[in-house]
């Protein structure tokens, strides 16, 4: 490990330590509440930490981990068994409680809604569920062409794999949305182009995110700034990066599942 990267996971480590002296010691003069468990449900390069950042707009909302990324899963004490190269491998089996006993040092409990979005839970809500009663969960899918090229752009991911790898996400939201009756489902071109009516949403579902600020800026990590921006819908911007060559590559995959496009209400986009 360079010594950049050794100072880095010190730093890390070190503002942990201090989030959890400072819950110890604002339990010592605030109550804890009974806690609803918040789960955001979200493939990868979709849009979930844009997500995660608004709902934690709301005084209710305690995000477990606001760095980077914002998910449980790269929390000291269990990112050495969630955050691994295994962790798309549904056959894998975490044991809940422990991350539960590990997650609940980090949340503000003192919030009634105690929220997570550690990417690989799509395929992992019947153990949650098992583990955190009386939880939630906000389902979200993104046109799968502009996934695909986040997956190809971040991981340097063949086409091939990118594409398959949408779909694959695709179908375990298929299986949450028709499984689960506790969830909330709603685009992220829905939550870009049509926030009040989203947000009305949101509120229905869990009356305690009211007070969400719609209107702020974010900075979710995007490839078009590092700074802060609005609510925006890039999937134009990034659909367009794809060569011709990577969408007949994409569409072979895609039309084999039109059936599955056609469940989200997303459509082939022909190589003109």
């Amino acid at each position: 490990m360079m010594q950049e990267d050794i100072f880095q996971n010190n730093k890390r480590l070190f503002y942990y330590f201090l989030v959890r002296q400072k819950l110890c010691l604002k339990y010592l003069f605030i109550q804890k509440k009974e806690p609803q468990f918040l789960f955001i449900l979200s493939p990868p390069y979709c849009g979930s930490t844009l997500l995660n950042q608004l709902l934690s707009t709301s005084k209710n909302v305690s995000c477990n981990n606001n760095l980077g990324t914002r998910e449980g899963q790269s929390l000291p004490g269990v990112k050495h068994f969630m955050f691994q190269k295994d962790r798309w491998n549904e056959a894998v089996n975490y044991p809940w409680h422990e991350v539960k006993k590990v997650w609940m040092n980090y949340w503000d409990q003192t919030k009634p809604i105690l929220m997570d979005k550690s990417i690989p839970n799509i395929m992992r809500v019947v153990a949650i569920k098992k583990e955190f009663k009386n939880s939630y969960f906000v389902c979200m899918v993104r046109n799968p062409y502009a996934q695909v090229e986040g997956i190809i752009r971040r991981n340097g991911a063949t086409t091939e794999y990118a594409a398959n790898f949408a779909i694959k996400c695709l179908k375990y939201q298929q299986k949450n949305i028709e499984q689960e009756a506790n969830l909330l489902f709603f685009t992220y071109e829905q939550l870009c182009e049509d926030k009040t009516k989203t947000i009305e949403q949101l509120i229905h579902f869990i009356p305690e995110l009211s007070d969400i600020q719609v209107d702020a800026q974010f900075k979710a990590h995007n490839f078009k700034t590092k700074g802060s921006m609005s609510i925006t819908n890039l999937n134009d911007e990034k659909i367009a990066k794809l060569s011709s060559k990577q969408l007949d590559t994409i569409n072979t995959i895609f039309r084999e599942n039109s059936a599955l496009l056609d469940y989200f209400n997303y459509r082939i986009i022909e190589n003109n």
